[in-house]
């Protein structure tokens, strides 16, 4: 088992534009909902109405991780606030 022990530590996580990804993919989803409910007739009659309904909840599913991103930046912000105020 040693053979698949890590020998160095793992890299930091990255800190990027989360709101933005989360926001961006969300429209992305949205987006491929919308330009395939045209062909909801072709999707029925071949058995692939899932397609849809997996991108619609991709969408509702991108709303909920807009909220909590969100919500985690903000307390991320507040915490380096009241950080900072403690320092001074």
């Amino acid at each position: 088992m040693t053979k698949w022990t890590p020998k160095h530590e793992a890299p930091e996580p990255l800190e990027g534009p989360v709101v933005a990804t989360i926001t961006g993919g969300t429209i992305v989803w949205f987006v491929l909902f919308l330009v395939q409910l045209p062909f909801y007739g072709w999707f029925d009659d071949h058995g692939h109405t899932w397609w849809l309904w997996t991108c619609l909840a991709g969408g509702g599913l991108g709303l909920i991780g807009i909220w909590y991103v969100r919500k985690r930046d903000a307390a991320i912000k507040r915490a380096a606030a009241m950080e900072t105020a403690q320092v001074d």
